[in-house]
């Protein structure tokens, strides 16, 4: 069988770069203080960025660090010294997406290996060829590539490493090309400020032509007619193992810890099933639903998408699960030690996941507060530490969640 391409995931913070290692990552992309294309993830100091860059090598595992900004005169100035940087703390790759800071990188971090970002829109072989050639070791792809494309691309450049994103928030322009946030909120979406207007209530309107409609699909709320669902091809993920790619991406470095844990297990034991000759595991696709997402759809994997592709219900997005818990630890007395990320009470039904095992059930029959050991009717309070009832230990990491809304014994 082809040798397996790297499970790519988020790292928004440090926190959820241990989560997204110990939930199957064979790699992270994160972003430092600055040139990151993600202004509101969280991102790294450098001395995070160190530490977690150290966590991960010691796990056998990689980071990859953003610099996908488009930057203007001015950004370049402080760039030389942040390459050095990031190239001292020992990053396995550079994203980036601009021809002049790829000039910078081969000069001021020479011994880094380069990917190319989704934002410099590679769709065809020639652009993958061209790259390499200016010294990028692996393009990722553009979204708007079907997997006919994928495999064509492979078949011209075999020897550039190719990863290709496989779920997750997708634009509804070409990555890094649309200027709605600039001209209606003064953001710069390629500075990392995108306020998604695509994802905004539209309604369509020309006063001088009453009784004239134009084909837009809307509903009583308006149109969103520039609002795309989420990717996900997790239904085509034995067919993309066999496009020779090196790396697989999950977007999401705004998304919570329980969304880049969830996720990345889920593709992680999926790919691993069918490494082992399995077939693709139903469950998994329904754990991908656990999450707060939009609608899916295999966007342009099979064709180009259609109006069946846009969501016209609003910009919301649904999930069935809530995020009630990280287990801290274990009490043969009195059971797991919960950091509370949600609330949860007396009564409530829950399940718990772990790494590579669950769900398990779980109902709350008792809440102790950690410090006092006096009982509590609910955990109310943000990484409020409380012990719950449990049987055994459960592996560390943990997540402890319940559906939406809770049930309640």
């Amino acid at each position: 069988m082809r040798t397996l391409p790297e499970l790519l995931a988020p790292a928004g913070t440090p926190e959820k770069l241990v989560f997204a290692l110990q939930y199957g990552a064979d790699a992270v992309y994160a972003a430092g203080p600055q040139f990151g294309l993600r202004a509101h993830a969280g991102n790294f100091t450098l001395s995070e960025l160190a530490e977690g860059i150290q966590y991960a090598h010691g796990l056998g595992r990689k980071v990859y660090v953003t610099v996908n900004i488009i930057p203007h005169n001015d950004d370049l100035k402080e760039l030389p010294m942040y390459l050095e940087a990031i190239a001292a703390i020992g990053a396995d790759a550079i994203i980036l997406s601009d021809p002049g800071v790829l000039m910078l990188a081969r000069k001021h971090a020479p011994l880094v290996d380069l990917h190319l970002s989704t934002q410099a829109n590679a769709v065809n072989h020639l652009a993958a060829r061209f790259w390499q050639e200016q010294g990028i070791k692996r393009v990722v792809l553009a979204r708007e590539l079907s997997g006919a494309e994928i495999s064509e691309i492979r078949g011209y450049v075999p020897e550039v490493e190719l990863e290709m994103f496989i779920h997750g928030a997708m634009c509804i322009s070409y990555s890094g090309r649309c200027l709605l946030s600039n001209y209606m909120t003064g953001r710069d979406a390629n500075k990392g400020e995108c306020a998604h207007p695509c994802r905004y209530q539209y309604a369509l309107v020309e006063e001088k032509r009453p009784g004239q409609y134009f084909p837009i699909e809307e509903d009583a709320r308006g149109a969103y007619i520039m609002n795309s669902k989420d990717l996900c091809l997790y239904p085509y993920l034995a067919d993309i193992l066999q496009l020779g790619l090196q790396g697989l991406k999950i977007e999401g470095r705004m998304k919570s810890v329980y969304y880049v844990a969830t996720i990345t297990r889920a593709y992680r034991l999926a790919i691993d099933a069918l490494a082992r000759g399995e077939l693709l595991p139903p469950q998994l696709q329904q754990e991908l639903t656990q999450v707060n997402h939009r609608d899916y759809t295999g966007g342009f994997f099979l064709q180009k998408p259609t109006s069946l592709d846009h969501l016209y219900e609003g910009n919301k997005g649904q999930g069935e699960a809530q995020f009630l818990g990280i287990v801290r630890g274990f009490d043969p007395e009195y059971g797991l030690l919960i950091e509370q990320r949600g609330h949860f009470r007396l009564g409530t039904r829950a399940e718990i996941i772990s790494p590579l095992g669950g769900p398990w059930p779980i109902e709350v029959v008792n809440i102790l507060d950690r410090q006092t050991l006096h009982p509590l009717e609910a955990a109310r309070h943000a990484q409020q530490l409380v012990f719950v009832p449990y049987h055994e230990p459960v592996p560390e990491y943990s997540i402890l969640r319940a559906s939406v809304p809770p049930r309640f014994a």
